[in-house]
């Protein structure tokens, strides 16, 4: 019998309920919480608590008592270029996401956790390596001197450096990990908060056959993008490992957005130009360096991005679909 229980902190979000399934097929009892449900009904766990990680008290009635084998931290205020790049929600993102961790690791230590996850971003990389849009620099030794790009990557920069000081002071296991664009079905799709492979797949479906569909920035800016399948695997093999990171988990697969956008038009099989507009773009290149990953865990994604976005497009094709039909019948 398998008497490991995890707690999933974010499991409303889209890369944490598909970590709950993933537990859930390995035989762990998994309680999640969030302040919403999960949008998509993606909840498969045992328990599932409606709670504000922001309120230390709540946490600490989450996980007092309740002999968690592992934690993995998913929760923070974030989203996509036109919610995280604009400024406009900076102090939020900071102070939320900065709460959210400060409780979280304070109420594992009181309650004697001995693992602990955390899932840290790209964004924390210094601006100053990733101007170039064909040779952005993301090896996880770069991320000294410190410049990200926004606030955003500030916060978990500094959410990195507290993971490890509760490390070195008070022996907790704590593994981390720089995620890298991770997208796929049962994420946000529409309402600002969306990233960019969803918006393409969400504006190339919507879009009317022979019209055009818009891209912010020139195009040239490049990024790499992961499967949400493959992002669980990277993070369930970090947390089997001896290393506690940071360590990156992304592809290496580096496309422009321009590029990213006709991919998107191919899969959606209808004839549509780019209209480049203004609009916030972030760093100019960015790209997972997957050779630590590969040392430590011996493994690296291999699903293309095509695979991934057709799957995804797929599946909000019938998000948009269903949504229409629900306005016909109003």
């Amino acid at each position: 019998m398998n008497h490991k229980k995890a707690l999933v902190c974010g499991a409303g979000g889209f890369i944490g309920g598909h970590l709950v399934n993933r537990l859930k097929s390995e035989g762990y009892y998994v309680v999640g919480v969030d302040v919403k449900n999960n949008e998509y009904g993606n909840n498969s766990a045992d328990e599932f608590i409606i709670g504000d990680l922001r309120d230390p008290k709540i946490v600490e009635e989450i996980i007092s008592g309740k002999n968690f084998t592992e934690i993995y931290q998913l929760a923070a205020d974030m989203g996509g270029a036109g919610y995280i790049f604009t400024g406009n929600h900076d102090a939020d993102v900071m102070h939320n996401s900065a709460l959210c961790n400060l409780n979280v690791l304070e109420s594992a230590k009181n309650a004697g956790v001995k693992k602990i996850f955390y899932s840290s971003s790209a964004c924390m990389y210094p601006e100053y390596n990733q101007m170039d849009p064909n040779n952005p620099k993301c090896s996880e030794e770069s991320a000294y001197p410190a410049a990200p790009d926004s606030e955003y990557g500030w916060e978990k920069l500094f959410s990195e450096r507290l993971y490890f000081a509760y490390n070195r002071n008070y022996g907790i296991d704590v593994k981390v990990a720089r995620f890298h664009n991770i997208f796929g079905p049962q994420g946000t799709w529409t309402g600002g908060k969306e990233k960019a492979p969803a918006a393409m797949c969400r504006k190339a479906a919507e879009a009317a056959d022979g019209t055009s569909i818009e891209v912010w920035g020139d195009g040239q800016q490049t990024r790499s993008f992961l499967y949400i399948d493959e992002c669980v695997e990277g993070v369930r093999r970090l947390m089997e490992s001896d290393f506690a990171g940071p360590v990156n988990i992304g592809s290496e697969e580096m496309i422009s957005i321009n590029d990213f956008a006709k991919m998107a038009i191919e899969i959606s099989g209808k004839t549509l130009s780019i209209n480049n507009i203004t609009g916030p773009t972030g760093v100019r290149g960015r790209n997972s360096d997957n050779d630590l990953l590969k040392a430590k865990l011996n493994w690296e994604p291999s699903q293309s991005l095509r695979i991934g976005m057709e799957k995804t497009y797929q599946w909000i094709a019938k998000q948009i679909e269903a949504k229409q039909a629900v306005a016909v019948e109003a």
